[in-house]
């Protein structure tokens, strides 16, 4: 079964308009599918077949003459010599569109051969795991704590006789041998597993990178190495804090999220709805699972870097979008029924913030339908975040 993805029509567009199109995004996402579904006229080549990449690495003209466009070139980031060659027969050609449509896995290393040798004629676009509207559009009566549990993996909506469990260490498996090996010189792969475990057990807290290495028995700077490989690979993600003038004793750190709530699940041994009720980190679940939402509503609106925590010496408020100016905050809480006591941070904020600045302030909760809170304030499901 085909799940649609919000992007497509995107993708469409830009391939119509620009010679390059760049989809990145975490392994298992869906990139190659929906290139391969929307464009099948092109060719296909994957550069995850060794003697492809030997080739496009070493002999790039040679390997552009074997797969000329329109073209879909998969895991591109193997043959970083091949960008200069694409530059070339991009400039000799620059009046078509859509002649090279690439995916990658490991973003630094993309985005480096992009910048270097492809800028202003690549658009990028980036492929998340699935978001749950996305599931719910295709299969309407999907759970919300099963979507949770199972993640957004295409493969794990697209064909439910699959098990989450068994998906998830087979993933992380291959994630550790295909790119961690790959990426950088990682002594243990065993040391940087339990350093993605030690990551999961701090999703939706505010980093702190000396503890991390610490805990997991590592320096300091291999921490930040594998933290970089990690947010590159698009398994974790840094939500940075906000700032602005009135607020001047807001921390500087980062909050830590893994980026899909199925693996971030699995490396936390909640295997099913009933362990995801009764497990303690259920509040820091249902967190990295808004961030995630909201992420794609912000992606869909076309709005980049438009997501932040607002913090101070005392308060918190998860999560803040600002846009032209405007501010929404959001407070992601388990319950069912937000209170008062769920108001707190967001009227703090709202008020060091600026009341004309701040657009609406909700509380992201599990309730059925939204329903509005004391002092302006409302209870959202998640449903009403797209």
């Amino acid at each position: 079964m085909w799940i649609p993805r919000t992007l497509e029509a995107s993708l469409r567009q830009l391939a119509a308009t620009r010679p390059v199109v760049v989809l990145t995004g975490a392994r298992q996402t869906g990139k190659t599918s929906t290139l391969r579904r929307l464009f099948p006229d092109h060719d296909f080549v994957s550069l995850d077949l060794p003697s492809e990449a030997e080739q496009a690495e070493k002999e790039p003209a040679l390997f552009l003459q074997r797969h000329p466009p329109p073209v879909i070139l998969d895991e591109v980031q193997y043959a970083p010599a091949l960008f200069r060659h694409l530059k070339s027969v991009v400039d000799g050609q620059r009046d078509r569109t859509g002649q090279f449509l690439l995916t990658g896995s490991q973003k630094f290393t993309l985005m480096r051969g992009v910048s270097e040798s492809l800028a202003g004629r690549a658009a990028i676009l980036e492929l998340a795991p699935l978001a749950f509207a996305e599931v719910r559009a295709a299969r309407p009566r999907t759970p919300l704590l099963d979507f949770i549990v199972r993640g957004g993996m295409p493969e794990l909506h697209a064909r439910k006789d699959l098990d989450a469990v068994s998906f998830h260490n087979s993933y992380l498996a291959t994630y550790l041998e295909r790119d961690v090996r790959t990426r950088a010189n990682v002594g243990s792969l065993r040391d940087f597993e339990r350093f993605l475990r030690a990551c999961a057990l701090r999703s939706a807290n505010l980093l702190n990178r000396a503890d991390l290495a610490r805990d997991v028995g590592i320096a300091p700077s291999t921490a930040n190495q594998w933290l970089s490989i990690l947010e590159a690979s698009g398994q974790v993600t840094l939500l940075e804090p906000w700032f602005s003038n009135r607020t001047k004793s807001i921390v500087k750190s980062p909050k830590l999220y893994l980026t899909d709530t199925g693996l971030l699940c699995a490396l936390l041994n909640i295997r099913d709805t009933a362990s995801l009720l009764t497990a303690p980190s259920v509040g820091a679940v249902w967190e990295t699972f808004v961030l995630a939402q909201l992420r794609h509503r912000e992606r869909a609106a076309g709005r980049a870097r438009s997501l932040f925590f607002w913090r101070d010496r005392t308060r918190e408020v998860d999560f803040l979008a600002e846009a032209a100016g405007n501010i929404e905050l959001f407070e992601a809480k388990w319950t069912e029924l937000p209170d008062a006591a769920d108001l707190v941070n967001l009227r703090f904020a709202r008020e060091a913030l600026g009341r004309t600045k701040v657009r609406s302030a909700a509380v992201v909760c599990r309730a059925p339908n939204g329903f509005p809170l004391e002092d302006g304030c409302r209870a959202v499901p998640v449903e009403e975040l797209v």
